[in-house]
Parts: structure tokens; sequence; C-alpha cells
């Protein structure tokens, strides 16, 4: 009996080692086939290829259900955990359509090619121009909602951002009457007001857009727009969100990419000097500064302050920079490209991101509903689209043609030297 204890004993152990080994050299593997594929040079022309796939599965979504007038019939509306869905089914699908399509504008801006991401291109502007004409058409099942409740000041706020970014590919090609129709909801939003902050940015912009499209506007509302943004700077690249500061993406996400393009309006139009401008064009690439530098070495950046679910669009603000050819002087368009892609792997590859139809979930990077704010719900996400702007740069740009750098995290954690960071003045 003994003996058989023994040997048993013996059989465990040896069991247990081999296995050990075995996992052991499994592991071993797998960190080599990582290293292989992280080492592994990828030209710019594949991360341009990586970026338009994703901002297609991203968009197409909502552009192509809104071209065939379905999107109120097959988007699902998710909302935070013990909320009700039937406030945001008022509002969701006018902040999916407006926030999409301020992040694809300058994208479909581009002239057709013969390309795969040409054909993809040249697919979603044809049925983004036949959606916002449902968009505004009272007999259409998907007429979008500008008329009751304060969110819609918002979401006509990033569809008007929109056709400034891209007004020949967006605005001029659609016919009299659906631009009409859009002015009559946009002039109907001034029915209502919204909170004390960063929404002074939209009834502005809502405005500089009917400004550049020759209609009557409210000077009241720019200029109230353009006077509290200003008082609310902090120095340094940063915008308090109303009078009091919150550390947050808020940066970037509306404040400097709006209030730019809402200034790049009134200046044209002599309704602000142009140094006005210049210095809301400087804040902002003194702001993308940071939002290079928090992008780890792993591509990794803080989920910090409200609305993390907006995932991407924490770098609009840095890509609007590369798209304007702005970058700071230290910063290459490669660490930035190579820099936001690293992001978009780590944030879409390793987690779904998706329900089973294609469709945003809420969350950070996967499914996590607990992190939503109050005011979050499907259509909400598509703030992610945000984070694309340079793919409006055509493909042999350099940002998309100049060899792979590091990022600023990436190099000063691995001993290379790297760009010091100073205090500004303006």
């Amino acid at each position: 009996m003994k003996k058989f204890k023994f040997a048993f004993l013996l059989a465990v152990i040896s069991f247990t080692v081999n296995t050990s080994l075995v996992a052991q050299q499994q592991q071993q593997q797998q960190q080599q086939q990582k290293k292989k594929k992280s080492s592994t040079v990828v030209s710019g022309a594949q991360d341009r290829e990586y970026w338009a796939n994703l901002l297609y599965k991203i968009s197409s979504p909502i552009i192509l259900n809104l071209a065939n007038g379905t999107l109120k019939q097959h988007m699902p509306v998710e909302v935070p955990p013990g909320q009700k869905t039937d406030f945001f089914k008022k509002v969701t699908y006018l902040e999916a359509v407006g926030r999409t399509m301020a992040g694809v504008a300058p994208w479909l801006a581009l002239p057709d090619d013969d390309t795969k991401e040409g054909e993809m291109r040249k697919k979603l502007r044809i049925a983004l121009l036949k959606g916002i004409a449902n968009a505004v058409d009272p007999a259409n099942p998907d007429y979008l909602n500008f008329r009751t409740e304060s969110q819609p000041i918002v979401d006509a706020a990033y569809m008007a951002q929109a056709f400034l970014r891209a007004p020949k590919a967006l605005w001029e090609p659609l016919d009299a009457v659906t631009k009409g129709r859009i002015a009559e909801e946009f002039m109907a939003l001034r029915t209502r007001t919204g909170a004390y902050n960063n929404w002074l940015l939209f009834a502005g912009i809502n405005e500089a857009f009917l400004m550049s499209i020759g209609k009557q506007t409210d000077p009241v509302r720019i200029e109230f727009a353009k006077r509290k943004i200003i008082e609310w700077y902090q120095g340094d690249g940063w915008y308090s969100d109303g009078p009091s500061f919150s550390m947050d993406y808020y940066n970037s996400y509306v404040i400097h990419p709006m209030l730019v393009d809402f200034f790049k309006v009134l200046s044209d139009k002599k309704r602000v000097n142009v140094e006005a401008y210049d210095t809301a064009v400087k804040r902002m690439i003194r702001y993308s500064e940071f939002s290079e530098r928090i992008i780890g070495p792993d591509g990794t950046y803080p989920p910090m302050g409200r609305s993390v679910t907006y995932r991407t669009a924490a770098f609009q603000a840095l890509g609007q920079v590369a798209l304007m050819d702005k970058l700071p002087s230290g910063i290459s368009p490669a660490q930035v490209r190579c820099g936001v892609t690293a992001v978009m792997h780590r944030m879409f590859d390793q987690y779904n991101n998706f329900d089973k139809d294609g469709w945003l979930v809420l969350g950070f990077c996967g499914a996590q509903p607990g992190i939503a704010d109050g005011y979050t719900s499907t259509g909400s996400l598509y703030m992610a689209t945000l984070g694309f702007l340079p793919l409006g740069l055509p493909a042999d740009h350099k940002f998309w043609t100049d060899p792979a750098a590091d990022w600023t995290s990436k190099k000063a954690w691995s001993a290379q030297p790297f760009k010091k960071d100073y205090h500004v003045e303006y």
C-alpha cells in the first residue's frame, strides 16, 4: 500500500510539473508571438487602411440606415442601468446622426478615387446626402427631432460643424427644399436654452452656420458664446467648462474644435478680427500637446472625467490640429498617427465595443454600461467618430507616408530623447 501511495504521489508530482512546463512554454510562445507582432513595422498606408475600415464600421450603420429611412427602426437605444428609454428616444437619433456627420465630414470631403477606401467614402457620402434629406422631411420615418427638448441644440451643432467642415461634399449638393428645411429646423432651436457651459458654443455655432448660408442670425447667441468662452480660458491651452474647471476631455470633445470652427466663420464674416481666430488656434495647438502626451507607451490613456464613453473623441483636438497641418514643433505627424493608432488598436481590437448587429455599446473599452453618464444613450457614443479627423488628409500626405515614429510617452519610457514641456502664455 505504501509503495502504491508513493508511486501515485510521484505520478501526481510528475503530472503537475509537466503541466506547469507546458503552460510556461505556451506562455513564452504567446509572449514571443506578441513581441514579434509588436516589433513588426507597419506602414502609414496600413494604418490608414485600419482607420478607414474602423470608421466605416462605426459610421455605416448610422448613415446607411438613415438613407433607407430605417434608423429609428433598427438602432437600439441602450441607456445607463436604471434609466428608462422614453426620453432618450426623443433625442438619441439626432445625437447619432449629428455626431457621426461631424466625424466623417473631412473624410467624405476627399475626391472620389477607384481605391477600396474611395469606394467606401463615395458610398457613405451618397447615402448621407440622401439621409440628410430624410432627417428633415416630416413625412419620412426617420424625421429627426429638432423641435422639442434641449438636447437637439447640441447635436444640431455637430451637424452644423459637419456642414462647415465639408460644405462642397455635404451642403452644396443638397436640393433647395432640403436646404430650406434644415434652416427652418435650426431656427426652431431658438425656443430653448441649455446649460451654462460648453452648451453656449452649441448655440453659437448653430447661428454661425445659419450666417454661413446667408440666413438671419441671432446676434445675442453669437456674442454670448464668444465672450463667455473667452472669459473661461484658464491658460496653458485649457478652458474651464463653465465658471468652474473640470478635469476631463471636454476641451477636446467640444471646446477647442468647435470654438475654432465658430471663430473661423465669424472671422470670414468680419464679426471678429483675425487675431481672435489665430489665438483660438494657438490655444488648440497648445492643448494638442497634452493630448499627444497622455497616450501611454501601450496605447492606453486615462479614463478620467465625464463622458469617457465618447472613446476616441478624446483626441478630436489633436486630430483637428493635424488636419490643419498645424502640429506643435517637436511633434511629427507620424508620431501622432502612430500614437492614435495604438489607442485605436488597444480600444477596439482586444474587447468588443459593438453589439451583434454592429452598433456601439455603452462603455469605454468594451461593454461597460455602469460607467455611462445619466445623459448617455446609444446615439451619444458616436462622438467616437470625432477622433478620425486626420482621415481628411489625402493618402499621400506625410501624416500617412512618413515612417512610423514613437510618440512622446513611448520615447520617455524607453530612454529616448523627448521634448521638454513648458507653460505657454497666450
